[in-house]
């Protein structure tokens, strides 16, 4: 049967349209394995448009195993046995979600460990308990931030939280309605639904290679001043800069000038190759710290800790939580204490930097040809795309590509200032598979450019 060109409708791109004609035309049966296409000129000739919007058309469907080129004989309806087989792998490419490469041991030592404290009689475990953390977990939280804030802080300013999106939603609601936050102009996606739902102000700071410039953040003081500045200082969400020690002393001294409370949202620190103090340690009492487990070790181990300017505040901190969230697992606040207590977390983090590293290399040389900022221990990349491509266009060809990268817009404080993908190397479940992503990520890249044209 010969497939009969047509443009689905509601299609935003015509070579789109295609893709998604011809697609469900062959999952509807219409088209069936074996069939062969019309030309490529006859096809562009019927529809009214360029060749190369059809070039570009079938590459996408052939790249999603619907169809194969046969060298002189033509392109051809590909088995659906194949066609399966092809999309189910495509769907495991997914690289928007940003977490940490997981170690293949990892699920026997959390299994291990919980037996082990539930076979020790701790019942007390599987009950609720204080919404701030218990006393033995708060000292354990002190000792794991430790290195990063120069020395363990009082546990009676130590907070435990179910995750850092939990904590952060929690500090922000201490600001009060209608409180503003500077924030970088490209910042965490997190912090911008909780200001959507506090009702809090963003205020978008510009940033370079090093993060949010000290000028522009006392312009902002001066101008329109904030009630916190938000910050994540190591690995930044999404440009993956990490804020060097002189910057991050100017930064504190001007929020300490202007008396603006400081959210260090810090879960990449542990890694960094080589700890630099946190602001926390530079401004304490401004700073809310806040550190995930999350993306250092596993989002099994939701937890964040977080260290707060005063006992005082970690009172109200607590009294925040209590209202959205009664607190963590029990049982995996203990699992994380005795893993730090016992040097297994830092092991873990450990041989999760090794990995990132491994990937981080693996990126570098597979899109060599194109301009990324990334840290060597991170599991992210911050992509800067080609001039022919906006950054949500890019995001969606790649989705239909069974590739999934997160475009700019997500992370931006108003219009976008840079057309980039946030890439995460850490999702893909091996390298082989990072591999094959990263590969069909640099064949997007060079795909040709837009045209109105092209435009339904």
């Amino acid at each position: 049967m010969k497939w009969k060109p047509r443009i689905a409708v509601g299609a935003r791109y015509k070579h789109a349209g295609i893709a998604d004609a011809l697609r469900a035309d062959i999952a509807s049966g219409a088209v069936k394995s074996g069939d062969v296409l019309p030309p490529q000129r006859e096809i562009a000739r019927e529809l009214g448009v360029d060749l190369t919007t059809v070039t570009r058309a079938l590459n996408e469907v052939r790249r999603s195993g619907h169809i194969e080129g046969r060298i002189g004989s033509g392109t051809f309806v590909k088995a659906p046995a194949v066609q399966a087989t092809v999309a189910a792998q495509a769907n495991e490419l997914d690289l928007t979600m940003n977490i940490p490469p997981q170690p293949a041991d990892l699920p026997a030592r959390i299994a291990n460990g919980i037996g082990a404290l539930l076979a020790n009689g701790q019942n007390r475990l599987l009950s609720y308990q204080e919404t701030a953390g218990s006393a033995s977990s708060r000292a354990a939280a002190a000792s794991w931030l430790a290195p990063r804030l120069g020395a363990a802080p009082e546990k009676d300013r130590v907070v435990v939280a179910g995750g850092a999106q939990s904590a952060l939603f929690a500090v922000c609601n201490l600001l009060g309605p209608g409180a503003t936050i500077a924030a970088g102009a490209s910042t965490y996606p997190g912090l911008k639904s909780a200001a959507s739902s506090l009702g809090l102000k963003l205020y978008s700071l510009a940033m370079d290679e090093a993060g949010i410039t000290p000028e522009s953040f006392e312009e902002c003081c001066r101008n329109e001043p904030p009630k916190a500045l938000y910050i994540i200082s190591s690995i930044d969400n999404p440009t993956t800069a990490t804020m060097p020690l002189a910057r991050r002393r100017a930064i504190a001294a001007i929020a300490a000038r202007h008396g603006v409370a400081v959210i260090e949202d810090d879960p990449y620190a542990e890694l960094l190759d080589k700890p630099i103090p946190a602001l926390a340690t530079l401004a304490p009492d401004l700073t809310w710290h806040i550190a995930t487990l999350s993306k250092c070790v596993a989002p099994a181990l939701r937890i964040a800790f977080v260290a707060c300017p005063s006992a005082l505040d970690a009172l109200k901190l607590g009294s925040s939580l209590r209202a959205s969230n009664p607190g963590p697992s029990p049982l995996l606040t203990a699992l994380a204490a005795d893993f730090i207590q016992t040097g297994t977390l830092r092991e873990i983090a450990t041989t999760i930097r090794s990995e990132s590293r491994e990937r981080q290399a693996l990126a570098a040389r597979i899109l060599k040809d194109w301009t990324f900022r990334a840290e060597p221990g991170g599991h992210h990349l911050w992509l800067s795309l080609p001039q022919q491509w906006h950054a949500g266009e890019f995001a969606a060809l790649a989705i239909r590509s069974g590739l999934g990268v997160v475009p700019a817009s997500a992370f931006s404080i108003g219009a976008p200032s840079m057309e980039a993908v946030r890439v995460s190397l850490g999702a893909a479940p091996d390298r082989t598979r990072l591999e094959q992503g990263l590969v069909l990520l640099d064949r997007l890249l060079r795909e040709p450019k837009f045209s109105p044209g092209m435009i339904v």
